[in-house]
């Protein structure tokens, strides 16, 4: 049988599978299908300094293979999650990695402060938030903008440390090299791609917040170029999500140069997704007579 467990940044994993931030929330919902311990971990739920309350509705959308969402990282905040959720989910027999969200500097630095005194066992950084000082501008979308952050961030952070990029740039493999010359443990890519829907009978956009986040298996051919592209670029741990589906998908994104891999959107479909991957990307690995998953990251054959 072959060996499914990866290590992230010192982090081990029984198997490269971990949910995405946001799609699961804290775990709880999805624990009453099966034990939270079929992931390899979960990133749970992104987490701000203080409590959010999120966008006002309708703030999620089908798309043609996906949906949009701007749910507006409503959370709890930190304490909370410290307090509440934590506990709880220290005992699933999972990784659970922190995904951090703020709106400034010094927000994502107190957040990340706090959580590196908790039992968390890593922390995701959500880059794809507006920098209220710079005008609202992402964090993301320049390499000065990531090396600042990760910079700042990574002189408080005692946990191992993800960088989590977004597509909407036009050189993610320079964001990434970023990302890691200022002390990024890993990088995940890509978070969510930003899309439009309207609906023509009122003209008016389908969401509240106008545009939203466009994830599913339509983006999964632009994750898999962009995970190759980082993979290139950088030589700490790249963690791939992006429209991940099947597990012929999750072989595809590892060949790619993926180390790990993320489930998202698939989750709100068929929850037991997760459970299949697993399984298919077993017997994938057993039938062609490969040892272990991490034969498979990066293997593609390009020349």
């Amino acid at each position: 049988m072959a060996e499914l467990g990866v290590d992230i940044a010192g982090v081990h994993f029984r198997n490269p599978i971990i949910a995405a931030s946001g799609t699961i929330g804290f775990g709880r919902e999805y624990s009453e299908f099966y034990p939270l311990s079929v992931f390899g971990g979960i990133s749970c739920k992104g987490t701000t300094l203080r409590e959010r309350k999120g966008n006002p509705p309708p703030r999620i959308a089908e798309t043609p293979m996906g949906m949009l969402n701007a749910v507006g990282l409503q959370n709890p905040g930190v304490e909370h999650f410290i307090e509440h959720d934590l506990p709880w989910l220290r005992q699933q027999d999972t990784v659970v990695i922190a995904n951090v969200a703020g709106s400034t500097q010094e927000d994502y630095c107190r957040t990340v402060e706090l959580l590196s005194e908790s039992e968390i066992d890593m922390i995701e950084l959500n880059i794809s938030c507006p920098n209220v000082k710079e005008g609202g501008v992402q964090f993301g979308t320049s390499c000065e903008s990531v090396a600042a952050i990760t910079k700042a961030v990574r002189a408080c952070c005692k946990k191992p440390l993800i960088i989590k990029l977004s597509p909407n740039v036009s050189d993610i493999a320079s964001i990434a090299r970023a990302a890691e010359s200022e002390g990024a443990d890993a990088v995940s890519l890509i978070n969510t791609l930003t899309g439009m829907r309207i609906d023509i009978n009122t003209r008016r956009p389908v969401i509240a917040n106008i545009t939203g986040g466009m994830s599913g298996p339509a983006v999964f051919p632009v994750a898999v170029r962009m995970v190759w592209q980082v993979r290139n670029a950088v030589s700490i741990p790249v963690i791939g999500m992006g429209g991940i589906t099947t597990w012929k998908d999750a072989v595809e994104m590892l060949m790619a140069g993926a180390d790990a891999i993320q489930i998202g959107t698939a989750l709100f479909t068929d929850p037991y997704s997760p459970v299949k991957i697993a399984k298919g990307l077993e017997e994938y690995l057993d039938e062609k007579g490969i040892g272990s998953v991490r034969e498979l990251t990066g293997s593609v054959i390009t020349g």
